[in-house]
């Protein structure tokens, strides 16, 4: 089976936004993604709700406006499945989501001094990286997680 995105509207739109936040157009990015937000509603597609919202996290201008995107991107894939993931791109799959989604609030909370949560979450993306690829996403967000848990000056084990 051929593994390149197929064709999805919606998608499209979201790469153009994100790749304004890329170049530096912050505020353009977050009100493309808002717009499209509005449109697709909170009980639209999942696929989209989890991808605008992670994306939309950040280009937030607080961490309290950046953990309530996340905890909707983080709510929009308890009703993703991976039949719907893999009508986008072949090798995708729901549970590979999660470790990166979790790690997102693992580092909101740490920043707004909840240590506790952000212990509970990484250990939530710990518990998921079975499912990520061996691939350089893969890779990443593994190497990212072992930093966080590295530099949680928090952490009772050490």
């Amino acid at each position: 089976m051929d593994d390149h995105p197929a064709p999805d509207p919606t998608m499209t739109r979201i790469g153009e936004a994100v790749q304004l936040g890329r170049s530096g157009q912050k505020g353009a990015a977050r009100d493309a993604l808002t717009t499209l937000w509005d449109e697709i509603g909170p009980t639209g597609d999942p696929f989209h709700r989890c991808t605008l919202a992670h994306y939309l996290a950040d280009l937030q201008d607080t961490t309290e406006a950046e953990l309530s995107w996340d905890e909707r991107a983080l709510a929009a894939v308890s009703d993703l499945t991976d039949e719907r993931a893999k009508r986008y791109l072949s090798s995708l799959r729901v549970q590979a989501f999660l470790p990166s989604l979790y790690l997102n609030l693992a580092d909101c909370h740490r920043r707004l001094g909840n240590p506790a949560q952000a212990r509970e979450h990484l250990a939530r993306a710990s518990e998921h990286l079975v499912y990520l690829p061996d691939d350089p996403y893969g890779a990443a967000i593994r190497a990212a997680i072992r930093d966080f848990a590295e530099d949680d000056p928090t952490d009772a084990r050490r």
